[in-house]
């Protein structure tokens, strides 16, 4: 029996039949077949898919706020709502930043664009202009207005995600300095965040309708002939994500003792469901309830979750950097070390706050693009097909840095229940020894430190 207002209240509950990651599976199985046999019905599913992302959406907003808030009203000590933040920042950081690095050195040791020699005036810019007709700020002053909203309900409307980190923010500090006159309202938001997360529990049910519904559209509108054409750049944008994921998150487990295999096992439901939508926004409210589950503290999983969404996006990094060059080497477009380098300041701006949504990675690159100049922006035309392809391993790898970068900042702020966290997580051989060996032999920490 659970008790209300836990961790496992708020899980989904359990249900007889085939689970939920066998369920979403079958359904991307059975759409890829449906694309594949009848790509005309195929693209006909694209409102399950696209109802189904719109119906979480709607939901993410308000679940960042109430989290948000009520996380900073719960650590009580502002010093430490700065701390815990300024390492999350740092963290995200250094790996977005790596990960635009990464993508720019395997962009220049593979050359994926290179011989393709494409002609830029024969470059069909109809889809182009179609799709980028509601593009996003593109200069440094725009970007930094972008993130104060119309008003304090605007940002809701909008969806946009740092303008609702802006507002949680500012709320969870006042609400924090407010003390107890503060508390009733902490308590119905945090009633409000019970509510929310119930919904989300119901709408997940739908989630193999709405993964079956966007892979048709995938396979059926693009076809596995778009892949064929465009292999190389596919091929190279998977096998790096895979190798940042396994080497740079992987070794970040490593260090806490915990397994990267044992996670990604742990979180399958959440993955596949990430996969079938090509959106990481739709497994967020869940991600949260299973970290904490895990041994994270409540409040900085509320802290550190939702702002990662926002500024630790490091598939999307990968993505941008390498799409970025695929399309100069296509255009035989030479970069100097100067252009390189003012396209890496670029984006280590406006990679915040892609959110993580189907496309919002492609209406970034154009708006960097547009910022640098040193591209033409016409030049993504090449992208467009194989665009939707490569959206699923950007959200895939931007849910599984923000699960890991949530371990480690709890971790770094000793607010982490590190036994608890090893014997779910940890190395088999690590875990097999029971959490107190494997505590005692990571470095003999005193319980009460994890």
């Amino acid at each position: 029996m659970s008790i209300p207002g836990s961790v496992e209240a708020r899980l989904p509950p359990k249900r007889r039949g085939p689970s939920l990651y066998l369920q979403v599976l079958l359904a991307i199985a059975a759409a890829v077949l449906l694309g594949v046999v009848r790509p005309n019905w195929a693209v006909a599913m694209q409102p399950l898919g696209d109802g189904f992302v719109k119906l979480i959406k709607m939901l993410i907003a308000p679940v960042v706020f109430t989290t948000l808030v009520v996380g900073i009203a719960g650590m009580k000590d502002l010093k430490a709502v700065g701390r815990t933040g300024a390492k999350a920042l740092l963290w995200f950081e250094f790996t977005t930043t790596l990960a635009l690095a990464i993508g720019i050195g395997v962009a220049h040791l593979v050359r994926p664009g290179a011989g393709l020699h494409v002609v830029l005036q024969k470059l069909d810019h109809s889809a182009l202009d179609s799709k980028l007709a509601a593009a996003g700020p593109r200069g440094f002053a725009e970007h930094v207005l972008s993130l104060i909203p119309d008003s304090f309900f605007g940002a809701f409307a909008k969806g946009d995600m740092l303008q609702v980190l802006l507002l949680a923010l500012l709320t969870g500090v006042v609400v924090s300095r407010l003390g107890a006159r503060a508390r009733p309202l902490v308590e119905l938001l945090e009633s409000a965040q019970s509510v929310l997360f119930g919904i989300v529990g119901i709408l997940m049910r739908l989630s193999p309708i709405g993964a079956f519904g966007a892979m048709a559209f995938t396979i059926g509108k693009y076809g596995l002939s778009t892949l064929s054409s465009l292999a190389k750049l596919i091929a190279v944008f998977y096998g790096t994500s895979v190798l940042f994921v396994c080497l740079v998150l992987g070794l970040a487990l490593r260090c806490l003792g915990l397994s990267l295999v044992r996670l990604l096992g742990y979180l399958r439901e959440e993955l596949a469901v990430v996969l079938g939508t090509s959106s990481s926004e739709s497994a967020l409210p869940l991600l949260m309830t299973k970290l904490e589950a895990i041994g994270c503290a409540p409040q900085v999983v509320r802290l550190v979750v939702p702002a990662g969404y926002s500024f630790n996006l490091d598939g999307t990094s990968i993505y941008l950097t390498l799409a970025s060059l695929f399309v100069a080497q296509a255009l035989d477009i030479n970069l100097s070390f100067g252009q390189e380098l003012s396209l890496l300041l670029v984006l280590l701006l406006t990679s915040k706050g892609a959110a993580g949504v189907t496309g919002s990675g492609f209406i970034t690159l154009a708006a960097t693009l547009s910022a640098t100049g040193s591209i033409p922006v016409a030049g993504l035309t090449l992208l467009l097909g194989i665009d939707r392809f490569m959206s699923e391993v950007r959200a895939l790898t931007n849910f599984v840095g923000n699960a890991v970068a949530t371990l480690l900042v709890s971790r770094w702020e000793n607010q982490l229940d590190l036994p608890r966290a090893r014997a779910l997580l940890g190395h088999p051989r690590r875990a097999a020894r029971g959490p107190a060996e494997a505590l005692s032999s990571a470095g003999g920490m005193p319980p009460g430190a994890g």
